[in-house]
């Protein structure tokens, strides 16, 4: 069975009015892609309208300092969407005079691209018939033909890719790709699903056998490590804290923090302090350390589970070095750290 005709008669029907599907720029569809990755569209949306705001051109974006980009960014998470975002927009001005890729073997090559948004931008900018599989495809195909292949494995990815390659319409590429992500995210949903209204339920495999919450299979994936974080906020009489920009390849990359102290368990208000006077940071000053929460604030990321308190240091003197109370906001920080600053109220 094709479903083609009936997922772009829904479509036609039933789309939301999102600005990126009022253009057929390919900055503009790139940007909504990556922003749009990991996000839902209720939260990347405003993302969107900002970045296309502030860097209305692919030269505008490459032009900026990546604590730009970084700060635009703050609060979506996954950072190296942005670090790649930023890379490929200077690759596609230095190397391409400012010309977006405009095939699919082309676009792939950019930095933080895969094969679905290079899917999505070849065939909404270029009219290339080439299929998107993003985790709205998996769960609507899974149902409807009842596929129970992993869809994390190179076995399920294949399977799906050319399913969806056989079933796009070739008259209509960015239609047929836009419709079947559409109704994903709308009927199609993880839980809940409105298969009332599904114009598949006569033929959803999953329907007929009482299946729907089993499909997609996902194989178990890495088992989530608990990590426990102390984050050290200076308050000096100046009025200053300290920032310290995060280098290496690990989770925030060239977003700031405050000093970080890990420990292995959750630790008590004696060794947090004692390894703060041994901080060159702090060595020379007279400190007093209190605790901020007593509960530790979980915040969770795919792989990992950081277990963080931030621990309040009040200076009896001034700081040579340091940020102004009044600056803090100026600097890109992960979503943990934004939301503390903003309750702490400097």
């Amino acid at each position: 069975m094709n479903i083609s005709k009936q997922l772009i008669n829904w479509y036609t029907d039933n789309k939301r009015d999102l600005p990126w599907r009022n253009t057929t720029n390919p900055y503009f569809i790139w940007l909504s892609e990556i922003i749009l990755q990991q996000t839902q569209v209720v939260q990347g949306r405003p993302y969107y309208d900002s970045f296309t705001a502030t860097f209305p051109t692919v030269f505008d974006l490459a032009n900026a300092e990546e604590q730009e980009v970084l700060k635009l960014w703050q609060g979506l998470g996954y950072y190296s969407r942005a670090r790649n975002l930023h890379a490929s927009a200077k690759y596609i001005v230095k190397e391409l005079d400012g010309k977006f890729p405009d095939t699919f073997d082309q676009i792939i090559k950019l930095k933080g691209v895969g094969d679905y948004t290079a899917s999505a931008i070849a065939s909404i900018c270029f009219n290339q018939v080439t299929a998107v599989v993003d985790g709205n495809v998996y769960r609507a195909l899974s149902r409807i033909y009842g596929i129970d292949t992993p869809i994390n494995t190179s076995k399920g990815f294949k399977e799906f890719k050319t399913l969806a390659q056989q079933l796009i319409d070739p008259k209509q590429p960015a239609t047929f790709n836009q419709a079947i992500m559409e109704f994903g995210a709308r009927l199609c949903k993880p839980k809940n699903p409105d298969c009332n209204s599904c114009p598949f339920n006569t033929i959803c495999v999953a329907l007929q056998k009482n299946i729907i919450s089993d499909l997609p299979v996902k194989l178990k994936t890495v088992k989530v490590k608990k990590k426990y974080f102390n984050f050290i906020v200076a308050l000096s009489k100046d009025n200053k804290t300290i920032l310290e920009k995060r280098t290496g390849s690990g989770i925030w990359q060239n977003l700031y923090q405050f000093p970080l102290i890990e420990t292995d368990k959750s630790a008590s208000h004696t060794i947090i302090e004692s390894q703060v006077k041994n901080l060159d940071l702090f060595k020379g000053h007279n400190i007093t350390l209190s605790l901020y929460n007593d509960k530790a604030i979980i915040h969770k990321l795919s792989h990992q589970h950081l277990y963080t308190k931030f621990w309040i240091v009040n200076l009896n003197d001034d700081l040579e070095s340091g940020i102004l109370f009044d600056e803090i906001t100026n600097y890109p920080v992960p979503i943990l750290i934004g939301n503390f600053i903003e309750k702490f109220n400097f």
